[in-house]
C-alpha cells in the first residue's frame, strides 16, 4: 500500500504480472488486450480493492462520464410537465448501462446564456441533450456549433447549421385530432396552440389550420404557453370569443386539463357540448374527468432515441440528420 493506504496502480500491475501501461488500457476500457490479461487485472483490482482516479483518467481519455441535459425553461415548468420526467427518464434508461452520469442545466438566469455557453465549453461535460428550446433563445445558434456532441429534442427554430434531432411529426398529430373531431360531428372546433416560438407549438397549430382549411371551416385559435395556467387564460379567451364551440384540440394534455376545468366552470358538458382532444398521452390523461382522448407521443423512447444519438456521437459518429416518429390517436370519454 502507500503512504495513504490506498492501492496503487503499480501495485494492481505487480500482483497481476503486468506492465503499469497495461493496468492503465483495462481500466481505460481498451480493446487493446487479451481477455486473459483483461480478466488477470481485473482480479488483482478486485483484490486490492483498487479505484480508478477518474481525474487522472480524464486526463488521459478526456472524458468526463458526465452529459448534460439542458432544459432552457423554470423550474416550476420542469418540475410539474410530465413531459419531462418521461424524457429524462428514457434517457436515464438509456445511460444506466453506461458509466455516465447526468446533469440537469435548468433555464439560466435572465440575460446569462454565456455562463451556460462557458460550462459547456469548460469541458466538464462529454455531450448535451438539449430539451424545450425556443426561438427566442439567442444561445440555439451557438450551441449547435460548439465543439462539443449535442442533440436537439426537436429542430431548433432560427439554428442553419446541421444538428442532430429527435422529435415526432407534430403536424400529422395534431391533424389525427382534428381529424377525428370532424369524424365525430364537431364542426366549431377551436384550439389552444402551444408556445409559437417553438417547434411543436408552430406544428400543432399548422396541423390544426390545414385540416379546417381542408374541411371549408373557420378557425378558432387561443395561444397558450404548454403549462397549466397559461393553458386556462387561453381556454377562457377561446370561449369568451366562441361560445358556440362544439370541439377543441388542445395542444398539450397540460393545457386541456385546465380547458376542462374552464369547461367545467361554465357548465358545459365534456363530450356532450364540448368534445376535447389533447396531446401527449402523458399520466394525466387518465387522471382527468372525463378521461383525455388525446394524441400519443413516445416521451421516453424518444428521450432513450437522445442519449443513443448522443452517446454515439460522443463515440465519434457523425449524426447530423434529424428523426421523426410516429403519434398515434388514444380514444377515452372527452371526445
Amino acid at each position: 500500500m502507500n503512504g495513504s493506504g490506498s492501492p496503487t496502480l503499480e501495485q494492481v500491475a505487480a500482483l497481476a504480472g503486468v506492465s503499469r501501461a497495461t493496468v492503465s488500457r483495462v481500466v481505460n476500457g481498451s480493446p487493446k488486450v487479451l481477455p486473459d490479461t483483461v480478466a488477470a487485472v481485473q482480479r488483482a483490482i478486485g483484490q486490492l480493492g483498487y479505484v480508478p482516479n477518474r481525474a487522472a483518467r480524464a486526463l488521459v481519455t478526456r472524458r468526463t462520464d458526465s452529459i448534460a441535459i439542458v432544459v432552457p425553461e423554470p423550474d416550476s415548468r420542469v418540475f410539474s410537465d410530465p413531459f419531462f420526467a418521461g424524457m429524462l427518464a428514457g434517457v436515464s434508461r438509456t445511460l444506466a448501462p453506461t458509466s455516465s452520469q447526468l446533469v440537469l442545466l435548468i433555464e439560466p438566469a435572465e440575460g446569462d446564456d454565456q455562463r451556460l455557453l462557458r460550462y459547456l465549453r469548460g469541458g466538464h461535460v462529454d455531450g448535451a441533450i438539449i430539451i424545450s428550446h425556443h426561438g427566442r433563445d439567442n444561445v440555439l445558434q451557438e450551441l449547435a456549433q460548439l465543439p462539443l456532441p449535442i442533440v436537439f429534442s426537436a429542430r431548433p427554430l432560427g439554428v442553419d447549421v446541421p444538428v442532430a434531432s429527435v422529435d415526432v411529426d407534430n403536424v400529422a398529430g395534431a391533424r389525427t385530432g382534428v381529424e377525428y373531431l370532424l369524424s365525430i360531428g364537431r364542426r366549431k372546433i377551436g384550439t389552444v396552440t402551444g408556445p409559437l416560438d417553438m417547434t411543436a407549438g408552430l406544428d400543432r397549430l399548422t396541423g390544426y389550420q390545414e385540416v379546417m382549411k381542408e374541411a371549408g371551416l373557420p378557425t378558432a385559435i387561443a395561444y397558450g404557453d404548454f403549462t397549466a395556467d397559461g393553458g386556462e387564460q387561453a381556454a377562457l379567451r377561446l370561449f369568451d370569443d366562441h361560445a358556440d364551440l362544439d370541439g377543441v384540440f388542445v395542444a398539450s394534455d397540460l393545457m386541456a386539463t385546465a380547458a376542462l376545468r374552464v369547461l367545467s366552470q361554465r357548465g358545459r358538458k365534456v363530450p356532450d357540448d364540448v368534445a376535447v382532444v389533447g396531446f401527449d398521452d402523458s399520466v394525466l390523461a387518465t387522471t382527468t374527468t372525463p378521461k383525455l382522448t388525446t394524441v400519443r407521443q413516445p416521451v421516453e423512447q424518444l428521450g432513450a432515441r437522445l442519449a443513443e444519438i448522443l452517446l454515439a456521437k460522443i463515440g465519434g459518429a457523425d449524426l447530423h440528420s434529424p428523426e421523426i416518429y410516429d403519434t398515434e390517436l388514444i380514444i377515452r370519454d372527452s371526445a
